[in-house]
């Protein structure tokens, strides 16, 4: 145990502590020799502070400390000293002051580091994440985790406030596959059987509504067993709530409110709500998706009627088969050459569309290779659909709707990326409203909920569920930050009857969802109130907030994109015995 107790952190002293005797613990950061006297930084996640080995003040701690080197753990008894006139720091809080050391204990030795600690050299994400405890030591990482710590705060404080209750919800439950695959734990005591862990709190905490829980949150864990894509974790976080006897405005007025708090406290940034609100058929039709960036206008017009009467054939057989022709208006870009095009065409192509058609915009009108196949009139036409002008660049994707949308969703945020008409200092906040209730899937040939099986049909649309499904709108809502969904919720379905129809026109029978869903079948018949709810995705959340690019940041030990741990080598093997205990064996493999 140490001799010396630390009395204040490596960020806490000032000018006015001058001439106070303190003892610092901490790792050395750096380590200069300057003509006999070691002056080291001294670092903890607080900060810094500059302290002082000089001979002539204590030739035995001077000659100690010849030994220090970066990353030892260290703790220093000395007084603390004004810097002289022109010599203070001002990049440091600290940078007023050192501390002239009278005493000193190594705590704990360092071997030299595989990558510098809070240097600038760049570093392997594999490298980051196999010494992920000392990756987590650099001063920005130190940040990013305690503005995370921050959100936590002050969504719990929130919520109490306004008669929230907390509760944890299993992590061993029931498996009820539907969208991605569950993790799966086999029971040891109920051999042959599994637990899955949970994609979300979803039925519990629709349950503890029906158990007279009118307002619940939760910071909880959530797992899916899917491919990752970028931004994606098989373990991840959420704020998730449910209330009761509410209608949408509700829900999403609390949403708002606890916006605003973590923007002011994260960030000190005032923001006003409510919220702009758009259709998603609005989103669709202007933007190509249901999570659009409005921080730049940029928006999608069709021209199917236009290019049934040109001369074009691409546009022609793609209008009479059904199909649409939309396109942008990507504002003073007609500067770009016909590489730069190119480049965009290829761009488009990972997304399903065939080709990109285009046209730049001058005082004449619009000039391409497909130009000629549009007379005047029809030219003017588009101009003024597309509200174009000299030096405009008018991009075009025939194709059927759902290819189109992607398409165009897509290059519209790489244009404008591309091209600086993004504001990175902007927070635009908004609310996607009025989905579909179901979605046809094409490979399946069937009706899937957008959302999931719970949400409750808009009620003057109740009357067409049988007849238009897809024409059934849901009582669903997602919050949108800067063009990525922060989260998505919905009034759910509070009567048996119904959700007994919605899993009918799902293609759930009886059976099965009596199997997959029995308990919550069951407590709906015993006075369950109206109720909704939403889940916001904290690690996204906070990654947004912070201006950063990859979701690992804000996670203290995120998984690789093949999901795996490289610090501890999770996933691994277990022994023979484990496997034998739950009655398992392995399949050898292909």
């Amino acid at each position: 145990m140490s001799d010396l107790q630390r009395t204040q952190t490596c960020g806490q002293l000032r000018k006015a502590d001058a001439g106070d005797e303190v003892t610092l613990s901490g790792w050395v950061d750096t380590r200069r020799d300057h003509g006999g006297v070691i002056f080291i930084d001294l670092r903890d996640r607080y900060g810094k502070t500059q302290i002082v080995f000089n001979p002539e003040h204590n030739a035995e701690t001077h000659e100690a400390a010849s030994v220090l080197r970066t990353e030892y753990v260290i703790s220093v008894k000395g007084k603390v000293e004004e810097r002289p006139e022109g010599m203070a720091n001002p990049d440091l809080d600290t940078g007023e002051i050192d501390v002239m050391v009278d005493k000193l204990e190594i705590l704990n030795s360092s071997e030299t580091t595989p990558f510098e600690i809070t240097g600038d050299t760049e570093v392997s994400t594999e490298l980051r994440l196999k010494y992920r405890y000392l990756d987590l030591r650099r001063p920005q990482m130190q940040k990013y985790l305690t503005s995370r710590h921050k959100v936590y705060q002050i969504t719990r404080r929130y919520f109490d406030s306004n008669d929230f209750v907390e509760i944890e919800t299993p992590f061993l439950t029931k498996s009820t596959p539907e969208g991605a695959r569950d993790y799966l734990v086999p029971s040891r005591i109920n051999r042959g059987q599994f637990y899955a862990l949970p994609q979300s709190p979803q039925l519990f905490k629709q349950i503890l509504m029906v158990s007279g829980f009118d307002r619940y949150f939760q910071i909880v864990k959530c797992f899916r067993d899917e491919d990752l894509r970028a931004q994606r974790q098989p373990e991840f976080t959420q704020v998730d709530l449910e209330m009761s006897f509410v209608r949408e405005d509700d829900v999403i007025n609390m949403i708002e409110g606890l916006m605003v708090e973590i923007f002011k406290e994260v960030l000190g940034k005032e923001i006003s709500a409510p919220f702009p609100r758009l259709s998603y058929h609005d989103a669709m039709n202007l933007y190509g998706c249901d999570a659009p960036d409005l921080r730049f206008e940029m928006t999608i017009k069709e021209i199917t009627d236009i290019g049934a009467k040109s001369d074009f054939k691409v546009f022609k057989s793609v209008a009479e088969s059904g199909g649409q022709i939309r396109g942008i208006n990507a504002v003073g870009c007609a500067s770009l050459s016909r590489k730069n095009i190119d480049e965009l065409t290829s761009f488009v192509n990972q997304f399903g569309a065939k080709g990109l058609a285009w046209f730049k915009v001058d005082e004449n009108g619009l000039t391409s290779q497909i130009a000629k196949f549009f007379n005047a009139e029809l030219q003017k036409e588009i101009i003024e659909r597309l509200n174009a002008a000299p030096g405009d660049l008018l991009l075009f994707v025939a194709d059927k709707e759902s290819v189109a949308s992607q398409t165009l969703s897509q290059l519209r945020l790489n244009i404008a990326k591309s091209n600086g008409m993004i504001n990175e200092e902007e927070f635009n906040l908004s609310w996607v409203v009025d989905f579909p209730l179901f979605e046809y899937n094409e490979e399946m040939d069937r009706n899937d909920s957008l959302h999931h099986p719970f949400t409750s049909p808009h009620p003057d649309d109740l009357k067409h569920l049988e007849d238009r499904p897809l024409d059934v709108r849901a009582r669903a809502y997602d919050l949108v930050l800067n063009g990525v969904e922060l989260g998505g919720g919905s009034i759910r379905i509070h009567s048996q009857e119904v959700q007994k129809k919605i899993f009918n026109l799902l293609n759930i029978d009886d059976a099965t969802a009596q199997e997959r869903f029995g308990f919550l079948l069951e407590a709906l018949k015993y006075g369950a109130p109206p109720h909704g709810g939403i889940a916001l995705g904290l690690d996204r959340m906070v990654t947004l907030l912070l201006g950063l690019d990859d979701i690992r940041e804000v996670i203290a030990f995120p998984k690789t994109q093949k999901a795996t741990c490289l610090m501890v080598d999770a996933p691994s093997d277990v022994d023979e015995k484990q496997l034998r205990d739950l009655g398992l064996s392995l399949l050898k493999p292909d």
